[in-house]
């Protein structure tokens, strides 16, 4: 996060990140009591919490870091770790579901292993997340829900049926939700990021390179950016979507 936006957060949870993951691993950041104003605790969650990057992210942040392991994608799981969250900092502020896997292939010949792997991680791990922190963000001025789609949630791409089915499910998803948690405070925001340098994407890494390379990719920190931005907004301001992109990358 910027030091020049001033954040004053209770808590924020992310979901996990993996080596196929879109970006890099979440964050959860707290302000336990109240009593240290302006610090930031980071909660980690990923679900092989031995990763190097966010063990590198911890080292960076130092003693306000923790990681925690956990798998988004298992319900129970989920509402053990929000129960743990709700008795260590007593709320959330905001919940940022940032866990992206893409396996490309054409859809005739696809395996359904795969379908189930990616709309576990892109849309149940959502889900789970989000129905367990709406309870805890009520009556928290500025609370808000922001989930990472994609521009494949947006535009088709051939090869990618499955994996932008799910993130046209997570536009669809948040669209839905803005209007009834508006009605209690409550922000609900989307990100859809083009082509970004992260270790995202399963069976085509070489073209994503690439590509990645002729479209003068984003960096994670640009994402990081439009997070903070929507976040920093006034209470009753609602940023809700943001579709970004390299401004080479004209399709899809």
């Amino acid at each position: 996060m910027s030091s020049t936006v001033q954040l004053r957060i209770r808590a924020s949870l992310g979901s996990p990140a993996s080596v196929r993951c879109k970006a890099a691993p979440c964050l959860l950041c707290s302000q336990p009591d109240g009593s240290a104003p302006g610090r930031l605790s980071v909660l980690i969650t990923s679900k092989r919490a031995t990763h190097m990057k966010m063990q590198d992210l911890a080292a960076e942040l130092g003693d306000s870091a923790t990681i925690m392991q956990l798998d988004v994608a298992d319900a129970t799981a989920v509402t053990s770790m929000f129960a743990t969250i709700e008795s260590r900092f007593g709320g959330v502020d905001l919940l940022f579901n940032n866990a992206g896997l893409g396996i490309s292939s054409p859809f005739e010949s696809s395996d359904p292993a795969d379908w189930k792997s990616m709309i576990d991680a892109n849309l149940y791990g959502v889900l789970n997340c989000t129905q367990a922190a709406i309870p805890l963000m009520r009556g928290r001025a500025g609370a808000m829900i922001c989930s990472v789609s994609s521009v494949g949630g947006r535009y088709g791409a051939a090869t990618w049926s499955v994996y932008s089915a799910t993130k046209y499910a997570v536009v669809g998803f948040h669209d839905a939700l803005r209007k009834k948690l508006g009605e209690e405070g409550i922000r609900v925001s989307v990100l859809e990021p083009g082509a970004v340098w992260t270790e995202f994407g399963e069976n085509v890494s070489d073209v994503l390179l690439t590509r990645r390379t002729q479209l003068e990719a984003m960096q994670p920190e640009d994402v990081a950016q439009a997070l903070v931005f929507a976040f920093a907004q006034p209470a009753n301001v609602l940023i809700q979507e943001i579709l970004m992109r390299p401004v080479k990358q004209i399709a899809p």
